[in-house]
């Protein structure tokens, strides 16, 4: 009973010592430095709007394709007997690919001349005839029917002989088919024949040529844009740029704009040409192609930053003459290397360009310095956190 008495005693003792504590801890007054203030001020960066003129460009992603290709066939089926070319070599226009077998060919034109010979010799025994006829006429040996049958013989062989001169030509013509010559200067694929072949003109081809420099992009465009690019060309000579995949920029122009909209897509397809001296671009390639559409007269520039997407519409925070921000609703015209040329704000105003996520309108701000925001330059040039 002593020692239930005792524990009662020091578990009073403690927990009025506990009350206590409290008591004195609540009644402390709080640090006024530990306190935060209900509206702090924010730390921004921002930017002056600028009137601009500012060039509206198109990107798209192409593919290179030669600007002139050809698959090389023979005309008449024969026997591969020479192999020129090596693959993957460069040739010229007019350069000699293979030379099929010209026997046969060439025994054609053998006969074809024997035969021309003959009508001639026929030709001449004629002519002479109708001569002789003609001056035994003369002397009425014989009567105006003989005269007329040797003339009819002379024009008929004529015809005959006309018909030689014209069988010769065809083949010759047949046996030069048996040398088959480049049509296009340019670059030789695959070769699938060998001496020996039977080629085949409607066969597999024997190789292709593919026109190397110059070379073109074929890429698509939005249909909404089609009309910008023809006001602004109207000559169809625009500018473009390819972006290779090793990040290299070439330059060329336009040479051909579809004759109509591909309705599935919404695009219009557009062709641009290079000058490929270097052969750096090659059919197949996928690049990215960058043309200006057209140019904005006196837009009004900010930084692309500033814009801040909202639930509804776009809109930048204004810096006000007493330290507040407030919102202005803008459409945004178009977007070009970081700037945003925008509707619904004059030049001069100053919008806040970094630090936008903890704005609301009216809060305070304050102007700091990259370094200050911890913000370092970018390989651009433009700050990034």
């Amino acid at each position: 009973m002593h020692v239930t008495r005792k524990k009662f005693i020091v578990g009073t003792v403690l927990l009025a010592a506990v009350l206590g504590g409290g008591y004195v801890f609540s009644q402390r007054k709080p640090d006024p430095q530990s306190q935060k203030p209900r509206n702090p001020v924010q730390s921004i960066r921002s930017a002056l709007a600028q009137k601009k003129v500012i060039p509206v460009a198109v990107r798209a992603n192409g593919y290179v394709v030669a600007l002139n290709a050809v698959e090389v066939r023979p005309q008449v089926q024969n026997i591969v007997r020479t192999v020129h070319v090596k693959e993957g070599q460069e040739v010229q226009a007019g350069q000699v690919l293979f030379t099929l077998d010209p026997r046969s060919d060439q025994a054609g034109v053998a006969g074809a001349q024997a035969q021309l010979t003959r009508n001639r010799a026929d030709l001449a025994e004629a002519e002479a005839t109708l001569r002789r006829n003609q001056d035994l006429l003369s002397r009425q040996f014989i009567s105006q029917a003989a005269v007329d049958t040797a003339r009819n013989q002379v024009e008929a062989l004529r015809g005959t002989l006309n018909g030689g001169q014209a069988a010769i030509q065809s083949s010759q013509v047949a046996l030069g088919h048996n040398t088959i010559v480049a049509s296009i200067s340019g670059r030789i694929g695959a070769i699938s024949v060998r001496p020996g072949s039977l080629a085949q003109p409607g066969g597999e081809p024997m190789l292709s040529i593919a026109q190397l420099d110059p070379i073109a992009v074929s890429f698509a465009v939005a249909e909404r844009e089609l009309g910008h690019i023809l006001a602004t060309y109207p000559n169809g000579d625009a500018p473009v740029v390819a972006q290779l995949a090793s990040g290299e920029q070439v330059s060329g122009k336009l040479i051909f704009i579809d004759n109509a909209v591909d309705t599935q897509t919404g695009t219009v397809r557009m062709k641009a040409q290079f000058a490929n001296p270097r052969h750096r671009m090659w059919p197949g390639n996928f690049v990215a192609v960058r043309l200006v559409a057209r140019t904005l007269d006196d837009a009004v520039v900010v930084p692309a930053q500033a814009v801040v997407t909202g639930p509804e519409r776009q809109f930048v925070y204004l810096v006000q003459p007493d330290g507040t921000v407030q919102v202005r609703n803008i459409d945004v015209l178009a977007i070009e290397q970081g700037q945003a040329a925008v509707a619904g704000l004059d030049a001069g105003a100053r919008v806040v360009v970094e630090g936008t996520q903890n704005l609301r309108p009216g809060s305070k701000v304050k102007e700091v310095s990259a370094k200050e925001a911890g913000v370092k330059p970018g390989a651009d040039g433009k700050a990034q956190p």
